[in-house]
């Protein structure tokens, strides 16, 4: 390996990987899921690998695989369009309640949010009976919809309509922030719910097939592809796109909800349009990139070119930050989408205790519970070394401290 503003490996068979990850860890199963997706045939130049990046289902989670005559359905995921939506208000700090709970309380009665199935029962994040706002944004979707469940009936029942404008569970949340300055700011982080990944999983399972069919050797079965010019080709860019608008309506929707519900609990009129900014970082879309119109596939990655504003979040308890692309043309005009993890699920609920989530999250709003220990702060990268780590590829605008954070 060389040292430049990143690391260089090359793969044996494949293409190279550049990895912007100077001064954070990187797991060997990254490294190796980063080596299997670069060994596929079509990856035009190169992967680039970003400082958050981390084990994922099919391609790693903080890459960015730029291709040239196919699509791989699981390196988009299934939380298709997930993404970031950040609004600056005019209030300041001082305009807020002593006691944030209120507040908080307002937000999870706003917005749907968890997961809680059972017999009989409706799940509560989604809508019993969508409120009229959430059913006229559907109809900007229904049509469009209606085409792809034409042609995949099985796409019908799934959680649409009573999923747009709702959280949902994991990592998605609600916050309330300041910045340097004590203004207010609100952030949410969602992305397609259930429709998106009921599209997801169909597809890269359709791919899949194709794969037997043709009698295709894989590195891994989840580098499933379809060729351009193939229908199914054809059919789930038509499906992740329209997830994708599904994902970015769904923010703007939850945002409203969110915004009425701070307006319940402070009497002071404000105004929260400025600085808007709402992201993806699970999607694929076309660019042109060293001369050439490429397919660029960004998992867990944000679009960072030059003057491109974009949401990098911390973990609980941590900073996150609106920043300015810097389009750097060897990460294909991209950043991270946040800190990354450093232990599974699994692995934070057993090595992390209630007492430390707690230590970690002081000062903020938010659960406190044995529910939530899988996102605290300590099963992440620090953000400050992930921020270092890519200072050729964005600069900071803003630097923000959450007060209020819903999970769900």
């Amino acid at each position: 390996m060389t040292q430049t503003t990143y690391e260089y490996q090359d793969v044996e068979g494949g293409s190279p990987i550049k990895m912007w990850t100077r001064g954070v860890p990187v797991d060997d199963k990254a490294r190796e899921q980063l080596t299997k997706a670069a060994k596929m045939p079509f990856i035009f130049k190169h992967v680039a690998a970003m400082p958050d990046v981390h084990v994922g289902i099919g391609a790693t989670v903080g890459s960015v695989i730029p291709t040239k005559g196919a699509v791989i359905p699981a390196a988009v995921g299934v939380d298709i369009g997930c993404g970031m939506m950040a609004a600056r208000t005019s209030l300041v700090a001082s305009d807020l309640p002593d006691n944030l709970a209120g507040i908080r309380s307002a937000i999870e009665a706003a917005v749907p949010h968890g997961r809680d199935v059972g017999r009989g029962k409706r799940d509560k994040g989604s809508w019993g009976d969508p409120p009229p706002a959430v059913v006229d944004a559907w109809a900007k979707l229904a049509e469009r919809f209606g085409r792809i469940v034409a042609k995949y009936p099985r796409l019908k029942n799934t959680n649409n309509l009573v999923h747009l404008g709702t959280l949902g569970t994991g990592n998605h949340f609600i916050e309330l922030c300041l910045d340097t300055e004590q203004r207010v700011w609100v952030m949410l982080h969602s992305g397609s719910r259930g429709v998106g990944n009921a599209i997801g999983t169909f597809f890269i399972e359709l791919a899949k097939q194709d794969m037997r069919k043709w009698h295709i050797n894989l590195p891994d079965q989840d580098l499933a592809y379809f060729p351009e010019g193939t229908d199914h080709f054809d059919d789930y860019v038509e499906a992740v796109e329209w997830a994708q608008d599904f994902a970015a309506l769904n923010r703007r929707v939850m945002m409203m909800h969110v915004l009425d519900a701070l307006r319940s609990q402070i009497a002071k009129p404000f105004d929260a349009e400025c600085e808007a900014v709402n992201c993806h970082h699970n999607y694929v879309t076309r660019e042109n990139h060293f001369g050439e119109n490429v397919l660029v596939t960004r998992k867990g990655a944000v679009r960072a070119a030059k003057g491109t504003m974009g949401i990098i979040p911390g973990s609980m308890g941590a900073k996150s930050f609106i920043v300015r692309g810097l389009g750097n043309a060897e990460s294909f005009d991209s950043c991270s989408h946040g800190a990354g993890r450093v232990m599974s699920r699994t692995q934070a609920k057993k090595l992390v205790t209630l007492d430390e989530h707690i230590a970690d999250t002081a000062g903020v709003e938010c659960r406190k519970d044995e529910g939530v220990i899988d996102e605290t702060p300590k099963a992440y990268k620090p953000i400050e070394a992930v921020m270092a780590a890519q200072a050729d590829l964005v600069e900071i605008v803003h630097t923000l401290k959450q007060v209020v954070c819903v999970k769900g």
